[in-house]
């Protein structure tokens, strides 16, 4: 069965890096809750930030970005996420064939988990789950076309809409381009013969290019 294509690291992807140098990072702190459509107040921009202090629109300082994982919601908006993508998987005729018999309720706990995780959340995938190797593991060897990994990008994009994620372009910016590194690794890493690195932690993802903003 296999787990979810995701962020796996080819040779010469170095995983520590996974946030391509977008600058320090905030661990995970609590799951605020909630869903969020659209962009936030001012106000609860700051308090997921853990400052009051917004410059120009965009929350000041690097370390003080909310994580992906709080902007959206926390775990809950995770699961809706990931059961919204295995709803569509199990209709779709080229990724279905992974999934004989549907995409049974502990698959999707587990990818959520490390959804979560890669988004900033608690790091439960690597404590409970096996980390990185079991992500790798079970890519091993699948064969993936270009065709099956667009598909996937593009099911988990319409999936985000389902589960009503939000909506903020610097959000989905974050998303879209997660989904485009993760699929592509595991598309090499599905392949036979592929030379991948064993051993690494799960990736940590960022907003990139696109902190989250306020209009002033």
């Amino acid at each position: 069965m296999v787990h979810m294509w995701a962020g796996v690291a080819p040779s010469g992807v170095c995983p520590e890096r996974a946030d391509c140098g977008r600058g320090q990072q905030l661990q995970a702190s609590q799951d605020f809750g909630g869903l969020v459509l659209g962009r936030r107040p001012i106000e609860e921009v700051s308090r997921l930030a853990g400052r009051h202090h917004v410059e120009d629109g965009y929350i000041a300082g690097m370390a003080e970005y909310p994580t992906l994982f709080e902007w959206a919601g926390g775990r809950a908006s995770f699961d809706r996420l990931i059961n919204a993508f295995y709803d569509r998987v199990e209709r779709d005729e080229l990724l279905s064939p992974f999934f004989p018999g549907g995409v049974h309720e502990e698959h999707r706990r587990n990818v959520a988990t490390w959804w979560c995780e890669v988004f900033g959340g608690p790091a439960e995938y690597t404590s409970e789950l096996g980390g990185y190797e079991r992500m790798l593991h079970k890519h091993l060897q699948l064969g993936i076309t270009n065709e099956q990994r667009f598909r996937f990008a593009s099911l988990m994009s319409m999936a985000a809409d389902d589960a009503h994620m939000p909506e903020d372009p610097e959000f989905r910016s974050a998303l879209v381009a997660y989904l485009e590194w993760g699929t592509r690794l595991a598309l090499g890493n599905s392949k036979e013969g592929a030379d991948v690195v064993q051993h690494a932690p799960v990736p940590l993802w960022g907003w990139g290019e696109a902190p989250p903003y306020q209009a002033p």
